[in-house]
This record gives structure tokens, sequence and C-alpha cells, in this order.
């Protein structure tokens, strides 16, 4: 840029003539021509006055030609565009220049408006790669987890948490409604600890079966099962030395959280058909969303896990609770997702800026990201207005379901049943009061307690689960004419996952 404020443009052609055009033409299409005529002096005028553009002869006398100048030009500034100029038209010279670097090539005698556009769309182009070196360069300054560390008085107190127990090896849980950052906080915590240069390993916990999610945590031994012909691995082993992160830990299964419990405890585990047990150093990072205290005291999580992972807690706040720190967070989107996606820097209109700052965000900091990715895509604001225009859907925090089992009308005394008594309730079952559990309009099996009377509300629940799961699967394939896959869909899980459900529950003999 010249002293007078129109972008300058450097003429380096040995033809006089060609280089008054030049100055001519771009004088009256509002640029700050300088014509040179030999490379040397061209070079020396360029690392003192660096301009925005060059217009370069490859045909030049003296010691250097053209493309050694365009060599040079671009050592000294790899962005600025340089478009070729010549009069030999030659293929094997077009591809060298666009080799070292060249934005286009034209040749003599060219057309003025071919000329101009070239230019034009040269000077965006630099204008926008800087506008993207500048983000970068902002984004590099500012922390990874910048999203995370606003000025409301929840997250401060997050932030400062983390700084004080990041460099420890102390469990963590945190917990905040989905979509808030808590994989972040995991992340933040593990890269400020002495473990940085480890491993970070995710799970979640929801994402896989009971069964799946043992095998994927703590590995096998070859032989273990059908189709484990080698020894895996589990992610404990993973992360050694390194940190895990148990994402949605609240959906782990009760039994697998014993076999938990002992890492946490021990730090050591067996792999599924292992016989030697397996020691780790790992740091343990939990999250989830669900109300912990209130599945503990309805025995669906275990009291003992509990404590071991409520060493140090720390809560996100939803979205709707910090909302002066919405437009931090817009700013942060807008530039991470321009220099991504090789987008122009924009910002959002005074309208949609106002109803971003007043949504609900059911989704919190997630769903905010995913709109402000979307507008810096599609380069325009229309989609993302008409959504925050729609009713919000009703925030939902998630709470674990009790599992009820209605009572008997008519409670029986500790006694044999009589003749007439159905003949698959046992005695302990009568004695309890506890009848079949009603699931989908239809009865499960009652779970058959034993001769000794001894009623376990763990095996109850498990054991209902079970079978409402098997009830389940069974009426979604008879619906879908057992079509797997459009009965993975509906029931939310991945097809391996219901093919192995059709397998546990024998439903596959039954086809």
């Amino acid at each position: 840029m010249s002293f007078s404020g129109r972008p300058q443009v450097m003429i380096v052609d040995d033809d006089l003539a060609m280089c008054s055009f030049l100055r001519t033409f771009l004088g009256s299409r509002g640029y700050e021509a300088v014509a040179l005529t030999n490379a040397d002096d061209a070079i020396r005028r360029f690392q003192s006055e660096r301009p925005m553009a060059v217009l370069l002869d490859v045909v030049l006398p003296g010691m250097m030609d053209g493309l050694a100048a365009l060599a040079t030009f671009k050592r000294l500034d790899r962005d600025v565009p340089i478009i070729v100029i010549s009069g030999q038209g030659r293929t094997s010279t077009v591809v060298q220049a666009m080799k070292l670097g060249a934005t286009d090539f034209v040749c003599k005698p060219f057309d003025d408006a071919e000329l101009e556009v070239l230019l034009s769309n040269a000077l965006k182009q630099r204008q926008l790669t800087q506008e993207l070196a500048s983000l970068r360069e902002q984004l590099n300054r500012q922390s990874k987890y910048t999203m995370l560390f606003g000025n409301s008085e929840g997250m401060t107190e997050v932030r400062d948490l983390i700084e004080q127990v990041a460099d420890t090896d102390v469990t963590v849980l945190v917990r905040g409604e989905s979509g808030t950052g808590k994989e972040l906080v995991a992340r933040a915590l593990h890269e400020r600890s002495l473990r940085k240069d480890k491993p970070f390993v995710k799970v979640n916990c929801a994402a896989l079966p009971a069964e799946l999610l043992e095998s994927e945590l703590f590995g096998f031994e070859k032989g273990a099962f059908t189709g484990a012909i080698q020894h895996k691995p589990g992610k404990f082993e993973f992360a050694n030395h390194g940190t895990i992160f148990l994402d949605e830990i609240g959906e782990m299964s009760f039994p697998l959280q014993a076999k938990l419990l002992q890492v946490v405890q021990d730090g050591e585990f067996s792999r599924l058909g292992g016989k030697a047990d397996v020691q780790v150093d790992v740091r343990l990072i939990a999250a989830t969303n669900r109300d912990l205290e209130s599945a503990v005291a309805q025995g669906l999580f275990r009291e003992d896990l509990y404590f071991r992972l409520n060493v140090v807690t720390t809560h996100l706040p939803p979205l709707r609770d910090r909302r002066e720190e919405v437009p931090v967070l817009i700013d942060h989107f807008l530039k991470k997702y321009s220099v991504q996606y090789n987008r122009p820097h924009t910002s959002v209109s005074a309208d949609l800026h106002r109803q971003l700052v007043e949504y609900n965000w059911p989704g919190n900091v997630r769903q905010l990201e995913n709109l402000i990715k979307r507008m810096v895509v599609l380069g325009t604001e229309a989609p993302i207005l008409k959504e925050l225009q729609q009713p919000p859907a009703p925030i939902q925090v998630r709470t674990p379901v009790p599992l009820t089992f209605p009572r008997a009308a008519t409670p029986q005394p500790v006694a044999p049943p009589p003749a007439a008594a159905p003949p698959h309730r046992s005695p302990a079952t009568a004695a309890a009061g506890i009848g079949e559990p009603a699931f989908a309009g239809g009865a499960l099996s009652p779970v058959d307690l034993g001769a000794s009377g001894n009623v376990s509300l763990k095996d109850i629940a498990r054991k209902a689960a079970q079978a409402a799961e098997r009830v389940l699967i069974q009426r979604m394939l008879t619906r879908t004419c057992w079509n797997r896959k459009e009965a993975a869909e509906i029931l939310g899980i991945s097809y391996k996952a219901l093919l192995y459900k059709i397998k546990e529950n024998g439903l596959d003999r039954a086809s």
C-alpha cells in the first residue's frame, strides 16, 4: 500500500511504451503504479516499498531475467500476487512461472479488461490471505480452550478449579448438560497436567452395549470369545501414563462399574479371557449429564464408585445461564471457522446478534457452534434466522428412570403357595409382594429367586431390564419384518450392536 492510500502495483518491463501504457491504465483504475525496466532495480524497490501486486515481463535485460526476479519476489513476500506478462507465450515459460508462484499469465498483446479482472481477483485473494493469516495468529495467541473461560461467575469457578487441580493426579468428575463443553474441560485438565505429553484417550460409555464397552475398555485375549482371533489391548492400556476420559459414565452398566472400581482403587484389571492382572498408571476424568445421586439411591449406580469419582467435581452451567458470554463465543467461532474453511471473516448483523443472545440454547455451546459454522460455510444468515425464530424444544435434563415393580393386590404370607397359584411364581417372590413388571402392554417373566428366599433388588433390576430389552427388540423386528438395519435405526443403536443383542437374547434361533 502506498502513502496515497491507493494499492500500489509494480510494473517490471523493459518496453518503455508498455510501461507508459500500464501506468496510465492502472492510474485510471484507482491504482498507484511504479514502473521499472530491469530486475535489479525492481528488487531493490520491492524491498523498500512492498507493492500489493507485480506485473512482470519474463524477458528482461541484465544479470537477472524475469523468472529469477519472480523467485526473488516470492522469497521476500510469498503472498504477493505476480501476473506474468510476456510476448513469447511459450508453454515452458508459463509452466516455469507457475511453478515459481506466479498468480497468472497473460500474453502480449492482451485485452485491457482481461488484465483488470486478473489484477482485481489477485488483490482480493491477497486480502483474504492476509485476513486468514491474521485470524490464525489471533487464534494461536488465544488459549485452545478460550470458549471455556468466560467472565461469568460459573465459568470463572471452572477455570480456577482447572488451574488448581490440573497438575495433580486427582480424579475429576465433570457435570453439566449435553453440549456445555465437558470434554473441553477434560482436555484442558490434561493439557495443563504433568501428563500432557502422554496419551489422552476418550471413551463414550453410552455409545456401546455393556459387553462391547468392557472389551473396549479392558481389551481381550485371543480366544476369549467367538471372533477374538488375536489379543487386543483396551483403552486403559492405551492411556497408560496419560489420561482417560470416560464420557457419559452414568450410562455404564452396573456389573461393569465393579470392574471400573477396581481400576480406580488399585490401578489394575484383567482383560476378557485373561488370567493375569494388568497394571496401569492412568489419571481418570469422568463426565455425566445425569443425576448420579438419584441413580445411587435407586441402585442404578454403585455408591462406592460414586465416592471414588466424586473427589473433585466441577459443574458447567448451561449457556442460557451465562448469556453474557454469547458474544465472545460468536466471535471465537467466526474466527475459527473462517480459518478452517478458508472463508472471509465476517460479523453477524445486529438483529442476529440480539436473537443469539436472547435464545434459550437447549443444545448449549455445541448448538451455537454449529449454527455459526453453518453461517460461515453458507455465507448467509438466512437459515440461522429461520431456525432461531422457531419455538425451541423444551429443555430436558436426563435423570435415571427407576424400574417399577407393581405390588401384588393382596400380599401373600411367607408360606408355600396354594395349589392354584401360578407355577412360575416362586414363594419368595410372592412373599415379597413382587408382581410381574409391565412393559409395552405385556408382562415380563418374573425373576426366579430360588429356594433361599433371598430378594436381590440388583438381580431383579438387571434381569427385568434384560427381559424388557428382549421384548422390545423382538417386537421391533416383527414390526420391520426382520429388517435388522431398519430396526437398529429405530432403536437408536448400531447394526452390529443389534446383531449382538439378537444373539444374546436367543432371538436368532426364533427367526
